[in-house]
């Protein structure tokens, strides 16, 4: 077993607050990711859990043992760091071999644990050749297996496929996913990449300014985000935000702006029930949430085709309404139309997808 909790955990680098009092629990087994933009505190979170940092407040345990006052190597933490750390001196084989010679196991258990990393790495054939012969991505998995050999209780990862082309990304992080499962170890990943993080994470932990803005699956970040900040920062291209002003007609309640008047129904009209006439919010719309046609009809929005940005089997579209721009994603063979620049077109928002956040605060509603 080996759960990880951080418990008021806080770090300072001079003037700068770098994490501010986080509490976070990371179960068994689980791959934990923490997200955020740079400078949000998630690398400094995962130094403090290496040991690398000392908190200037708070504790950490590891299986109900606190563990900030023990030096990093008593830990039984392994961590893979950006850029892979490798000797260049020292053969594949070595570099598996270097972290279990501190551990004084036999000789036949070292080769019994080196060739079944080599396996489960499929690196056999590289065993002898050094970092300068190796590619970016058999780099990256020599530092892995080095950090995994030693069988650690838990697996630290500092944005480790950032040096990696595209195409290896996407294998990489398959294969990081399917080591992870396979080997059941508790894995705290940071990355500013929200699409590895929904591709990898059991549990997502978006940060900001030392902070942490909510934690959830990554189904739940996308679907119901805690915040404009997390619901702006998870989605490709990002959520459109627009500002309204709640008015009643009756018992119906209406969004209204400068571009259009939306009655708001089902779900949507429950949950601004108890709000008053007048409240300031902000409608978010995901680009794949609005529905496009040809021209604008009685139960659509009119718009104007901005910017047309093909991509694969998807259409992108810049919609200009008035003096906002909203952008829309959707399958080329799904919109029915092929859009020009310039024509005028009808949108419909989704409203069982939409989201409504409070203007002052910036909290979902």
């Amino acid at each position: 077993m080996a759960r990880l909790e951080l418990e008021q955990l806080d770090c300072w680098y001079g003037e700068t607050h770098a994490v501010d009092h986080i509490t976070l629990a990371v179960e068994d087994g689980e791959l934990c990711v923490l997200l955020g933009p740079s400078g949000c505190g998630k690398t400094s979170t995962l130094r403090m859990i290496a040991g690398f940092v000392r908190p200037a407040d708070g504790e950490i345990y590891l299986d109900g043992r606190p563990i900030c006052h023990l030096y990093p190597g008593d830990r039984n933490i392994a961590m893979v760091f950006q850029n892979y750390a490798l000797y260049p001196h020292k053969t594949v084989r070595q570099h598996f071999v270097f972290p279990l010679i501190p551990t004084r196991v036999s000789r036949r258990e070292i080769e019994q644990r080196v060739n079944e990393m080599a396996d489960f790495l499929e690196m056999h054939d590289l065993l002898d050749r050094y970092p300068g012969e190796l590619s970016a991505g058999q780099q990256q998995r020599v530092a892995i297996g080095r950090a995994l050999i030693r069988r650690p209780k838990l697996f630290l990862l500092d944005e480790p496929l950032n040096n990696l082309d595209e195409r290896l990304r996407a294998e990489t992080r398959a294969n990081l996913r399917r080591m992870q499962q396979e080997l059941q170890i508790t894995t705290v990943y940071v990355t500013h990449d929200q699409v590895e993080a929904q591709a990898l994470a059991d549990k997502v932990v978006v940060m900001d300014m030392g902070h942490i803005r909510q934690v959830g699956s990554p189904q739940e970040v996308y679907h119901y985000p805690a915040d404009m900040f997390v619901a702006g920062f998870i989605g490709m291209p990002p959520m459109n935000f627009i500002a309204c002003r709640l008015e009643w007609e009756g018992t119906q309640p209406i969004l209204r702006n400068s571009c259009f008047s939306l009655p708001l129904r089902g779900a949507m009209a429950e949950r601004v029930d108890s709000l008053p006439q007048g409240r300031e919010l902000i409608l978010g719309v995901r680009p794949e949430h609005i529905r496009v046609t040809p021209q604008p009809g009685d139960d659509t929005i009119p718009a104007e085709v901005y910017v047309l940005e093909p991509q694969s089997n998807e259409l992108v579209l810049d919609l200009k309404m008035g003096d906002l721009i909203l952008k829309s994603r959707g399958d080329k063979q799904e919109l029915g139309f092929r859009p020009e620049v310039g024509q005028r077109v009808g949108i419909r928002f989704l409203q069982r997808a939409v989201h409504l956040f409070d203007k002052e605060t910036e909290k979902r509603v």
